[in-house]
C-alpha cells in the first residue's frame, strides 16, 4: 500500500469559487456511441468514460457552514451485464444532531434507437426517491431510464454535509475501469487537513493553486487552496471472496481535519490528537466511560449472579443475561445513549449492549474493559492520524485467571469468548478507566471445523439408504446456529433441508445442543437417496462426494494484490462407509490424493479402502491460517483446481 502525507495549510472564506475543470453534461462522441468494447478491458461490461468531482468549504443559504460536495459521471453500458451500473444509491448522513442532504440530482440516458437515431432520456424527478436505513443514515435511489446495450447513462448530484470536519474521501478505482477521474478540493483557509493516498496506482495529475479572496462572510476574508488530483486509465478493482474492505487496498485519497481556526474569532483548534488524547474523550464521554463504571448496574446483576461462585460462571451468566435482555437492532456503533435505557427496552444498538455487558460484568465484580474496532466492512483504522470515527463497533475484554475473553453479546447464538467473524479486522484499542490504553490483536481462538460420516447401505431398487452423521465445531457450530435459528422450529428446518436436497428424502433426524453453544452441535439424519434407477446393470458408476461437492474454484483472478482473509482456520473431514448387495464389487476406485499448500499452510487428503462388500472413502481439506499473503494466492488457486479434479472422479460397480 503506496501512502504519502500532504499537509494542507490553509485559511477559511467564503465567496465564489474559481469554476471547478467540470466536463459538459449531456455532451457525448459519435465514437462514445458506437463503442462497442475497452481497449484496456475488453472483459468490461461497463466504463467510466468520466468522472468528476469536487468539494468545498463555504457558506450555504443558511449562514451556516457545510462542505458542498459535487459528483458528476458519465458511463457507457457497453452489454446486459452493465445494467447495474444504471443503478444508483447515495446514502447520506441524517441524525437527531446532524442533517445532510443531497440536492439537485439530475440524469440522462443516451442510446440508439431501433431504427439508428440518437436518443436522450431524462431522469423524471418523481422516479427518485428516499429511504431511510437506520436512525443514522438515508439514501436516495434511482434507476437511470431506458437502459440498454451500448447506451450512456449520466447523472450527477450535490451532497451538503453540516459542518467542515469530514471532507469527502474520493476513490479513483471501482469495479469498472475508468479513462479517467479528476477530484478538485477547495479549502478556506483557516483549515488544516491532512490528505492520505491509498493504494498502488499513481496520480497522472496533481496540481495545487491558490484562490485569491475566495471568501467573504461577515466581514471575514481570505485565500483559499485549489487542489487537483486525477488519474487516467485506471483499471478495475476486482473484488473477490475472502477478503476484508475493499477500501483497504483501492487507489483513494482520504482527507482528515488536524486544526481550524474560527475565521470570527481566530481561536484556534486543535482536531488531529494523538492517541491519549482519544482515549481521554473516550474514557470521559457520557457516551462511553459513563456507560462502563463499576456497580454502575448493581440492580439488574445481582439476582443474575446469586448462588454462582467462581468469576467463570458468573461471567457465563452475565453474558447470557445481556445476550437474553437486549436484542441488537442491527446498527453498528461506538457509543451509547445508556445503556439502563437499553436495559429497559429490551433494545440497542451494538454500543448500547456491549457497554452494558462491559457495565454489567464490572458490576459483578469481574474486571472488565471495553475494546473499539473497526469491522472487515468498515476498513482498517489509520494508526497514524487518530480519528474516533473511523471506530465502528465495541466489545468486551476480559481475564479469568490465565485466560483472556474477547466477547460480544450482540448475537445470542455467539458462545462465550467468541467473535463474530466481521470483528476479526487486525487489531482493537482497549479502553481501560484506570490504565493506559493498548493495541491488542482480533485473532479467535475458535476455529471452523466440520467432521460428516456417512454409512448406506446400496438397496435392491438402487437407492442408497443410512445415516448421516455430522459435527458442527466452532464457527461452523455457530453458522449452522444460524441458520437453524431463522427457522420457527428445528422441524422447519429439516423441511427446508428436505426440500433443497436433490434426490434425497430425510426418513428421521435428531439436532442436539442447538442451544447448549458451548459443545458441539450434532445433526443425525436417517434418508434414502437417488442413486441408480435399479440395479439390473452390469456396470455402475458413481461419485462418493454425496452433499457439497467442490465444483467452482473461488479464485480466479491472474493475480490477486491483496491477502485471502478466511478469518479462522478451518477442518473439515468427510467419511462414507458403503455397503454393497451380494452379487456386487468394485471395479475402479479413486487413487488416493495428496495436497500441501507451502509453509503447513493446509493439506487436501483423500483414502480409500475396501474389503468384501463394504469400502470406505474419506477425504480432509484443512486451511491451518486465516490469512494468506497475495504471493500465496496461486498455490492457493491451484489448490482448489486439484480439489475440484479429485472430487470427480467416481467409483465403479460392477456384477460379479
Amino acid at each position: 500500500m503506496n501512502k504519502f502525507l500532504l499537509n494542507l495549510l490553509v485559511f477559511i472564506s467564503f465567496t465564489t469559487l474559481a469554476s471547478a475543470q467540470d466536463f459538459p453534461f449531456g455532451k457525448f462522441t459519435v465514437d462514445e456511441m458506437h463503442l462497442k468494447n475497452y481497449k484496456n478491458d475488453t472483459s468490461a461490461h461497463a466504463v467510466v468514460l468520466n468522472e468528476f468531482g469536487s468539494s468545498r468549504i463555504d457558506i450555504a443559504g443558511d449562514d451556516h457552514i457545510k462542505t458542498f460536495f459535487k459528483y458528476h459521471t458519465k458511463i457507457k453500458i457497453l452489454d446486459t451485464k452493465g445494467f447495474g451500473k444504471g443503478t444508483v444509491a447515495i446514502s447520506f448522513y441524517d441524525s437527531q444532531d446532524t442533517h445532510d442532504e443531497v440536492i439537485d440530482v439530475k440524469g440522462t440516458t443516451t442510446y440508439i434507437d431501433e431504427s439508428g437515431g440518437i436518443k436522450i432520456t431524462e431522469l423524471e424527478p418523481s422516479k427518485i426517491y428516499t429511504t431511510t436505513e437506520n436512525k443514522y443514515w438515508k439514501t436516495i435511489k434511482f434507476a437511470m431510464p431506458n437502459l440498454s446495450a451500448g447506451c450512456i447513462v449520466e447523472y450527477k448530484y450535490t451532497k451538503l454535509l453540516q459542518g467542515f470536519g469530514r471532507m469527502p474521501a474520493w476513490e479513483f478505482q471501482d469495479d469498472i475501469p475508468k479513462v479517467n477521474s479528476q477530484y478538485e478540493v477547495h479549502i478556506p483557509a483557516f483549515w488544516t487537513f491532512n490528505a492520505m493516498i491509498r493504494g498502488p496506482l499513481k496520480l497522472t495529475k496533481s496540481k495545487a493553486d491558490v484562490e485569491k479572496e475566495c471568501f467573504s462572510s461577515h466581514g471575514s476574508k481570505c485565500d483559499c487552496s485549489y487542489l487537483t488530483y486525477g488519474m487516467a486509465d485506471i483499471p478495475a478493482f476486482i473484488k473477490e471472496d475472502y477478503m476484508t474492505s475493499s477500501k483497504n487496498f483501492l487507489s483513494a485519497i482520504y482527507f482528515n481535519l488536524e486544526e481550524w481556526t474560527n475565521p470570527y474569532t481566530n481561536v484556534k483548534n486543535k482536531e488531529t490528537k494523538e492517541w491519549k488524547d482519544i482515549d481521554y474523550n473516550f474514557k470521559h464521554a457520557d457516551y462511553f466511560g459513563s456507560q462502563i463504571k463499576k456497580n454502575l448496574l448493581n440492580p439488574y446483576i445481582a439476582p443474575v449472579i446469586a448462588g454462582k461462585t467462581t468469576e467463570i460462571d458468573k461471567a457465563v451468566a452475565v453474558y447470557r443475561y445481556i445476550q437474553k435482555n437486549i436484542k441488537w437492532n442491527e446498527i453498528n456503533s461506538r457509543g451509547s445513549d445508556g445503556v439502563k435505557k437499553a436495559l429497559d427496552k429490551h433494545t440497542g444498538d451494538v454500543a448500547d449492549i456491549n457497554l452494558a455487558l462491559v457495565a454489567a460484568l464490572n458490576s459483578a465484580g469481574i474486571k472488565t474493559d471495553a475494546v473499539l474496532l473497526s469491522t472487515r466492512v468498515n476498513g482498517l483504522v489509520n494508526r497514524l492520524y487518530p480519528v474516533e470515527s473511523e471506530f465502528n463497533y465495541v466489545i468486551a475484554k476480559t481475564t479469568i485467571g490465565t485466560d483472556t475473553f474477547l466477547l460480544d453479546a450482540t448475537d445470542p447464538t455467539l458462545p462465550f469468548g467468541m467473535l463474530p467473524i466481521k470483528c476479526l479486522n487486525d487489531q482493537g484499542r482497549v479502553m481501560s478507566l484506570d490504565k493506559p490504553s493498548y493495541w491488542i490483536d482480533l485473532v479467535a481462538k475458535q476455529t471452523q471445523n466440520t467432521a460428516s460420516n456417512l454409512e448406506f447401505t446400496l438397496q435392491p431398487n438402487g437407492k442408497l439408504k443410512g445415516t448421516i452423521t455430522t459435527y458442527s465445531m466452532g464457527y461452523a457450530a455457530f453458522n449452522k446456529r444460524k441458520e437453524i435459528k431463522k427457522f420457527n422450529t428445528v422441524d422447519e428446518y429439516v423441511e427446508n433441508l428436505d426440500e433443497k436436497l436433490v434426490k434425497t428424502k430425510i426418513l428421521k433426524s435428531t439436532i442436539s445442543n442447538v442451544d447448549s453453544l458451548d459443545v458441539p452441535l450434532c445433526e443425525v439424519y436417517e434418508v434414502e437417496i437417488d442413486v441408480f434407477d435399479n440395479l439390473n446393470h452390469n456396470r455402475m458408476a458413481f461419485n462418493p462426494v454425496l452433499f457439497e461437492r467442490h465444483t467452482t474454484n473461488p479464485f480466479k483472478l491472474q493475480e490477486r494484490t491483496y491477502p485471502v482473509d478466511w478469518g479462522v482456520s478451518s477442518n473439515d473431514r468427510y467419511t462414507l462407509t458403503m455397503h454393497l448387495p451380494a452379487g456386487y464389487a468394485i471395479e475402479s476406485s479413486p487413487q488416493p490424493a495428496g495436497v500441501a499448500l507451502p509453509n503447513k499452510g493446509g493439506k487436501f487428503l483423500t483414502e480409500f479402502s475396501g474389503a468384501g462388500d463394504t469400502f470406505t472413502y474419506s477425504n480432509v481439506i484443512q486451511f491451518t491460517k486465516s490469512v494468506y499473503a497475495p504471493e500465496e494466492y496461486p498455490y492457493l488457486k491451484e489448490f482448489y483446481n486439484k480439489i475440484i479434479a479429485s472430487e470427480k472422479t467416481e467409483i465403479v460397480i460392477r456384477k460379479k
